[in-house]
């Protein structure tokens, strides 16, 4: 089994950053694929970034191209997510997820999840 704890969010306003941090414990993910989902009140979780643990190769949603930029740290087995020029509609619940069964940005694609953490971004 694989935990997820994340940690990170908080209040900001337009154009500020905030990172987010998913703590990785329970097993070896180097055959992983790492990532990012949010959900914002009455949408559905989307996709927002991904790392494949082992080659550190990194895939992004169109929508934070440019701004976002997710890592992850060996040592710490931990993986971030910088969040950059920070927008009202990026406000949601952040979501870290793991995967071994795939790779992509499709949410059935991840079996674990971590429970989330608040990103609230004023105007």
């Amino acid at each position: 089994q694989v935990q997820l704890v994340e940690s990170g969010g908080g209040f900001v306003q337009a154009g500020g950053s905030l990172r987010l941090s998913c703590a990785v414990s329970g097993r070896t993910v180097t055959d992983y694929d790492m990532a990012w989902f949010r959900q914002a009140p009455g949408k559905e979780r989307e996709f927002v970034a991904a790392i494949r643990w082992s080659y550190g190769i990194t895939y992004y949603a169109d929508s934070v191209k440019g701004r976002f930029t997710i890592s992850r740290d060996n040592a710490k087995n931990t993986v971030h997510l910088q969040m950059n020029s920070l927008k009202p509609e990026d406000t949601a619940v952040y979501y870290c997820a793991a995967t071994n069964t795939g790779r992509g940005s499709r949410l059935d694609l991840y079996n674990y999840w971590g429970r989330g953490t608040q990103v609230t971004v004023s105007s």
